[in-house]
């Protein structure tokens, strides 16, 4: 039997990936200041949120979920956050046009300042250090004052979450997201692009403009839908005392939300049955997910599921594997299937980026466009077999001009990645890959419609 559930009942349970922090009772009183702040959503748009996936797990809308692989504190500036906007914009709606479905568009941003680690020590030369594990933990520089844990930056990432999630809002609630504008969407870098995805673009927009003027002929009005989006923020939730200073009840009296943000998702390395963040992910109301990768077992996914939804509410689960281009078909058709029998309510997502990351000669990081593009088609491929559906995407990019993954459209070759790569972790899409895996999304859902 499981105990009663509370914002910190996660703390009677076996915890990894937990920084340790040099003064707790620094650490205390910073977690103090921050049950006193205000929420940064609100159980409504949470709630809003929960609907749309249920709609998504019937097949009636398709997410889209997208942002860096750990935003920088330095990032949070306007052109960053608008880039990311904007991308994501135009990459829904190149998927609107091929899946006629509407699209639930959620950022990686507004608190993705935490990572995860696969070792808590780096050495460089003769020195070890703590690792870097994000902004809201520690510093980047490779210096002791710099990876000694501050639990003062757990109010820096309140700060700028709080920043970015305002001028999301501004922007997509107001006239930057109407679709009768989408030139606002238009990066600065790219104005001027040339070339098959930028030309099929172009004539994206020219159809757009031409169905709005129709729809606005026979309504005789235009329809408010068309001058707004919904977007939602997300993050993973592995720093278990910040997510819980941000835990409340319900001014409704309907239970606990994390509004720290609106889909909060549980990494591969802390998604242990009976591990401290499942516990804490099991209480709260949000919409969950969890990335699972070709390692779990079939039993062991059923279990999980179970832990989180036990009681298969529709909107309150979200799969999102991440197998790699070489495992993919032989490690994913029994998951879906152990899913599937056990007649478990879950939206199945594709992350195509982390099982496919691999090193250059000279130690980069980067990943392989075709092998991400590979993954993604032979997902949709499999769950069709499975008499399944691939209800969304999950990837790692940004609109800045960056080369950090090679292949696309452009032709990045690995001699290309100095001239502009500027992740402190995972390599990123950039604008034109991003776009053209939109218009791949775009083809294969076009094909479940024929």
């Amino acid at each position: 039997m499981l105990q009663p559930w509370s914002p910190t009942s996660w703390k009677s349970f076996p915890v990894s990936q937990q920084p340790t922090y040099p003064e707790p009772h620094a650490l205390e009183e910073v977690l103090k200041q921050l049950r006193l702040l205000p929420p940064l959503v609100t159980s409504w748009e949470v709630d809003r949120l929960t609907s749309s996936i249920a709609e998504a797990q019937r097949g009636e809308s398709w997410l889209l979920q997208g942002g860096d692989c750990a935003e920088t504190f330095e990032q949070c500036q306007t052109e960053p956050i608008a880039s990311k906007l904007k991308l994501l914009l135009q990459m829904s709606l190149a998927i609107v046009f091929g899946s006629r479905k509407r699209i639930i568009r959620v950022g990686r941003m507004a608190g993705q300042y935490a990572k995860p680690r696969s070792s808590d020590m780096e050495t460089q030369g003769a020195t070890t250090l703590p690792c870097y594990r994000g902004d809201i933990v520690n510093r980047y520089e490779f210096q002791e004052s710099s990876r000694r844990p501050d639990p003062v930056l757990l109010l820096r990432g309140y700060e700028r979450s709080a920043l970015t999630l305002n001028f999301i809002r501004a922007l997509s609630e107001g006239g930057f997201a109407d679709l009768h504008h989408p030139e606002n969407w238009n990066l600065l870098f790219v104005s001027q692009a040339k070339g098959e995805v930028a030309e099929r673009y172009k004539e994206l927009l020219k159809s757009l403009g031409n169905s709005i003027s129709f729809l606005e002929t026979i309504l005789r009005d235009s329809a408010p839908e068309l001058r707004r989006v919904d977007f939602f923020t997300s993050h993973e939730a592995l720093h278990l005392d910040y997510e819980s200073a941000f835990t409340r009840p319900s001014i409704r009296g309907i239970g606990y939300y994390n509004l720290g943000t609106h889909f909060p998702w549980l990494g591969e390395r802390t998604r242990q049955v009976n591990g401290a963040h499942v516990e804490y992910f099991r209480g709260i109301r949000n919409p969950i997910a969890v990335k699972v990768s070709g390692s779990i077992q079939k039993e062991e996914l059923i279990d999980l599921i179970d832990r989180l939804n036990p009681d298969n509410k529709p909107g309150r689960l979200t799969l999102i594997h991440r197998v790699g281009r070489s495992k993919v078909e032989t490690l994913l058709p029994p998951l879906i299937e152990a899913v599937a029998k056990a007649n478990r309510t879950v939206l199945w997502v594709c992350d195509p980026m982390h099982g496919n990351t691999v090193s250059t000669a000279g130690g980069r990081k980067t990943r392989r466009f075709d092998d991400i593009v590979d993954e993604l088609k032979l997902s949709f491929a499999i769950h069709r077999a499975c008499g399944s559906m691939l209800g969304g995407a999950h990837l790692e990019l940004t609109g800045e001009d960056v080369t950090e993954c090679v292949g696309g459209a452009g032709g990045l070759t690995e001699s290309d990645l100095e001239s502009a790569y500027q992740t402190q972790l995972d390599p990123r899409l950039n604008y034109e890959q991003s776009l053209e895996i939109a218009f791949e999304i775009s083809n294969q859902l076009s094909q479940q419609r024929i």
